[in-house]
């Protein structure tokens, strides 16, 4: 039997109706008329009247907290937070306006929009692939480009995608600078010459179109050849940097021994001036003293000669050992302290003459004329004519 079908004593099975009284879904107008009439003495209106007029204060009453709420709603979606690091470009309407800068702003929502665009981090990316050098071979280049945006409002509207189109021109000018170079140049020491090219091409490309993005480095990663010659190419590099290795290593000695030549050269040729100045210097000096010898030599030529021998044989036997004895005959006999002698050489030969212990001999009266001359000279006494 269903439920809503009458059942015993006639009564109705149907569950809304209970107690004689319909207990059906509340109806809507009933609920919004309610909620009017409460709300009604807010905004002005009256609980008593027609029923017209309490419908019609109803709805406006309801239109107007509908206006109120989304109004409100409207007010506090519009507040928006600009990160330090981030430029806010706005647009009205889809027409760019301004920009703003870090912190919290607000925005008539459904009128502005607001597109952030961060101006400080730095953004890299990766290029690479196969391509054509100039002496028809082929090279796989790896490089890593560093950007950053500096202009919001170039970078969002200058083209349709600032990073895809920096890409792009990146590819164009690696390919233009690796076909304008020689695969040994790109794989061993032109590397640094590549890479500034290449950044310097890249540059000139992404000039005109304003993208607002600055370049801030571009590496040059990698370069290999294919891989069917790489053993060969290895070999070449390895030699290549031998070669740098050893001029490295010849200049390093160059820079090390060259200083230590310079010096001794600098060394001997002052110790050439020095003996110079010397030579110079004696020489002065003797001429200075024959120049003061001159006068006693003109008045007295063989006591000078004699004195010039005796000072001159006087320094010759002062660094000898040798021991010399003047005798006349054979029959002499004397006593000699040799050690003492010797030991007290550095002290004159008047020392050493004064420890001999002579024996004097008989001579004849003509030996002891001629030699009486001699020793007055040898004592420094005077001659025949009265003079020394």
């Amino acid at each position: 039997m269903a439920w809503n079908e009458p059942g015993k004593n006639g009564k109705d099975n149907d569950p809304w109706k209970q107690g004689g009284r319909d207990q059906g879904p509340p109806d809507l107008d009933e609920v919004f008329r309610n909620f009017g009439k409460k709300f009604g003495g807010i905004f002005g209106g009256k609980g008593g009247g027609s029923a017209g007029s309490s419908g019609g204060g109803s709805i406006t009453t309801l239109l107007l907290l509908i206006i109120i709420v989304a109004g409100l709603v409207w007010a506090f979606s519009g507040f928006y937070t600009i990160k330090e690091s981030e430029r806010g470009v706005i647009l009205r309407f889809g027409q760019y306006h301004s920009e703003v800068g870090s912190g919290i702003h607000w925005k008539p929502t459904f009128v502005d929009r607001v597109t952030p665009v961060d101006i400080t981090s730095v953004r890299s990316f990766r290029t690479d692939g196969f391509m054509l050098t100039q002496d028809q071979n082929l090279v796989r280049v790896t490089f890593e480009i560093q950007y950053r945006v500096f202009d919001a409002r170039s970078y969002l509207f200058s083209v349709v995608n600032a990073d895809s189109s920096l890409q792009e021109a990146t590819d164009a000018a690696l390919r233009f600078v690796i076909g304008h170079s020689l695969m040994d140049d790109i794989l061993t020491r032109g590397r640094e010459v590549v890479r500034q090219n290449t950044r310097q091409e890249l540059e000139t490309i992404i000039t005109p179109y304003q993208m607002g993005l600055t370049l801030v480095d571009v590496n040059f990663r990698d370069a290999r050849p294919p891989e069917e010659v790489r053993d060969a190419f290895d070999d070449a590099i390895a030699a290549q940097e031998d070669q740098e290795r050893f001029v490295r290593e010849a200049d390093a000695y160059a820079r090390e021994i060259e200083p230590r030549a310079r010096g001794q050269v600098n060394r001997v040729m002052q110790e050439a001036e020095a003996y110079r100045q010397q030579v110079i210097l004696r020489a002065q000096g003797e001429v200075a003293r024959f120049a003061q010898l001159l006068p006693e030599y003109v008045a007295a030529p063989r006591v000078t000669r004699e004195r010039l021998y005796i000072e001159a044989m006087e320094e010759v036997y002062s660094n000898t050992s040798k021991v010399m004895v003047d005798v006349t005959s054979g029959n002499n006999i004397m006593y000699l302290p040799l050690d003492q002698m010797i030991k007290g050489g550095s002290s004159g030969s008047g020392s050493s003459s004064s420890s001999a212990i002579p024996v004097t001999p008989q001579r004849s009266s003509q030996d002891s004329q001629n030699t009486a001359p001699r020793q007055d000279v040898l004592r420094g006494g005077t001659n025949r004519d009265g003079r020394r």
